[in-house]
């Protein structure tokens, strides 16, 4: 396990695949930053006592035992009658759980980052701005008042495999977890079967222990008609909006070669600049 404190103020903690970037602010900052190092110590251990239940569907998963463990699967459970893994709440819960170690007094304000999956806290009165990956001038904005505490995105160009063609989809929810989740299956969602510019490949050909099996994943997207392009958003946002209707999601921005499209009010702003503390989802 690697712990640094960067120039730019932030906590780095690096172990194995798992990659962290902490902000802080508030008196508290610094025992806040002490306490997420001694969370991180070994909790990837943790993962891996567990990491051949973590990777079986939510109908064929057993019982998990550890806190994070337990917390990727409850998360899935709202997808009961899908194919997901407890997987794909994996960089959101260790993000939630970082986050939690961290509050005491004197934090005003933190967030965990895990890959662009993040976990946020807030103080009363404070407020949280980043920016959004792959969306111009694109913007998330969340105050103290608002439910949300978690954002992730999830895509084909992203580090994990993707059933869709998205080339980002970025969710707001109540948790990181949540978050996660929610943006794995909404990019799973914009799709086009079949079409002729999609390649696609074995998830387990491209990495043999892939929780995702011999399902088809996405490596490359040709250029695609508007057209094309509507119809596989819409697709994604159909989905997401059930989502939306469960309270599951807060809000979620789909995007795919230059088309955007959103889902829920959320906190989400287009073409709008301005202060924030410069974190990419």
């Amino acid at each position: 396990m690697q712990a640094h404190l960067l120039p730019d103020g932030r906590l780095h903690l690096h172990h194995g695949p798992v990659d962290l970037l902490i902000g802080a602010m508030g008196t508290g900052r610094m025992q806040g930053f002490s306490r997420a190092r001694d969370r991180f110590d070994g909790l990837l251990q943790e993962l891996v006592d567990e990491l051949a239940q973590l990777r079986t569907p939510l109908d064929l998963v057993p019982q998990v035992h550890g806190l994070i463990a337990r917390r990727m699967l409850a998360t899935i459970r709202p997808y009961q009658g899908q194919f997901v893994t407890p997987m794909a709440a994996v960089a959101g819960a260790v993000a939630e759980v970082v986050l939690a170690a961290m509050q005491g007094d004197g934090l005003e304000k933190a967030y965990v980052n895990n890959g662009g999956d993040l976990a946020v806290y807030l103080a009363k009165n404070q407020k949280y701005s980043g920016a959004v990956s792959g969306v111009a001038k694109g913007r998330i904005v969340l105050n103290y008042d608002d439910p949300w505490r978690g954002i992730a995105t999830s895509g084909w160009r992203g580090r994990s495999h993707s059933l869709g063609i998205a080339d980002s989809v970025t969710v707001l929810a109540r948790t990181a977890a949540e978050a996660d989740v929610a943006a794995t299956m909404i990019a799973n969602a914009v799709d086009l079967p079949d079409h002729s510019a999609i390649l696609r490949q074995a998830a387990c050909e491209l990495m043999p222990d892939s929780d995702l099996g011999t399902r088809a994943v996405t490596v490359d997207v040709g250029s695609l008609a508007r057209s094309d392009k509507q119809q596989a958003l819409e697709n994604g946002r159909i989905y997401a909006r059930k989502l939306l209707r469960k309270g599951l999601i807060g809000g979620a921005l789909l995007s795919l070669q230059g088309e955007i499209v959103s889902v829920g009010e959320g906190g989400f702003h287009l073409g709008v600049t301005g202060e924030g503390n410069h974190e990419r989802v």
